[in-house]
Parts: C-alpha cells; sequence; structure tokens
C-alpha cells in the first residue's frame, strides 16, 4: 500500500512507574527509538507533571515520536509517526517495550497519506 507516512499507535501497559515517571529517562528511550527505526532526531521537549506523569514529543526529520505517561496505572501511550519508506517505526516500539518495562503492548498502524484514495476522493 503506498503511502506517504506510518502511524503507529501504542498502548503500553503493566509498565515500571518509576521508569514511567522519569523524564530524563523517557527522552533518552526516545532518542534510542527514534535512531532504531533509522530516524534523524531534530529537536525534543519532555514535562513531568505533579505528582506524576510525563509527557514528551520527539521531532525528527521524518515527523514525530510522542509519549504520554500515567504511572499510577503503569500505562503509557506512546505515538509514532514516521514519513516515507526508509523507517521502521516497529523498532522504535520494540526498544520502547523494553525500555519502559512493558509486561504487553497493543498497538495499530495507520496508513496517512494514501493517494491512490485521495486520486479515488477527486473523482467522486
Amino acid at each position: 500500500m503506498e503511502a506517504l507516512g506510518r502511524h503507529v499507535l501504542v498502548d503500553f501497559y503493566g509498565c515500571s512507574p518509576a521508569l514511567l515517571d522519569d523524564a530524563g529517562h523517557l527522552e533518552q528511550a526516545l532518542n534510542q527509538a527514534a535512531l532504531a527505526a533509522g530516524a534523524r532526531v531534530l529537536n525534543s521537549t519532555f514535562h513531568r507533571f505533579s505528582p506524576c506523569g510525563v509527557t514528551g514529543v520527539l521531532a525528527i526529520q521524518e515527523s514525530h515520536l510522542a509519549i504520554h505517561t500515567w504511572p499510577e496505572h503503569a500505562f503509557a501511550a506512546v505515538d509514532l509517526f514516521t514519513c516515507g519508506q526508509a523507517l521502521d517505526p516497529w523498532q522504535a516500539c520494540a526498544l520502547l517495550k523494553k525500555a519502559l518495562g512493558a509486561a504487553q503492548g497493543k498497538a495499530v498502524e495507520l496508513h496517512r497519506g494514501q493517494l491512490v484514495l485521495q486520486a479515488q476522493q477527486r473523482e467522486i
């Protein structure tokens, strides 16, 4: 399927609450995940909430990786959006599962910018 981008949405369950509350660890993990996927990192911003939880975004030349954590529920929501065919967001996903100490993850991949579908929509 020809698409401009791949968007993997991941829910990680049974994660280490301590790791989910450590903004520095999460930033390092997302950077390593981006490199594992073959991405080029541009910059990042991470914020730790009080009393707990972190949100972070890593801008990559090919789009972005983002995370939001709920340590009190041992849960993390991750967004891996990569443009082009050269990157593999599933490599990033596997690395993050390990880095978060997740017991399990559930993911779905969306194909963004499906050019064939756009052409069909113009015909209607």
